[in-house]
């Protein structure tokens, strides 16, 4: 097992091998490492990686708050790095971690609990806890 925090010129080396988008922005995939489960994407920029390879704690960065998203901040549901990887293009990310509780602001253990079929969409996860619990307010996004 790999251990976080990193060095410095270990973290160099990773951030050199990333190819940002025009934004600065490369996406992330957050894997649960001991199950395999993908429990959701979102953005990093170079910043946010820098301080994940040396916290251990997985850091994004929110494209409508234009500041970092550190994992469970408001929600306690903290995402722990066991493993970062790059692929072989440089641009997309693949972190595997250890998250506590729900991924997903919708309570849920994963961001992917949609799955198509011949009715349409159909809901495939409970809701482990409610918006209200997590973030102490009522949260308007579709799909509960």
């Amino acid at each position: 097992m790999i251990a976080y925090p990193l060095p410095d010129d270990a973290i160099n080396a990773a951030l050199a091998a990333v190819r940002f988008d025009a934004d600065g922005l490369v996406p992330a995939i957050a894997q649960q490492h001991d199950s395999g489960e993908v429990l959701m994407m979102a953005w990093m920029n170079h910043d946010s990686i820098g301080e994940t390879l040396r916290t251990g704690r997985v850091c994004y960065w929110s494209r409508s708050r234009q500041s970092f998203w550190r994992k469970g901040e408001s929600s306690g549901q903290v995402q722990m790095l066991v493993e970062w990887r790059v692929d072989c293009d440089g641009d997309t990310l693949l972190l595997r971690v250890d998250q506590q509780g729900p991924a997903c602001h919708t309570g849920r253990r994963s961001c992917f609990y949609r799955r198509a079929e011949s009715g349409g969409l159909q809901v495939t996860e409970p809701v482990l806890l409610s918006p209200d619990a997590l973030y102490g307010k009522k949260d308007p996004s579709p799909g509960f």
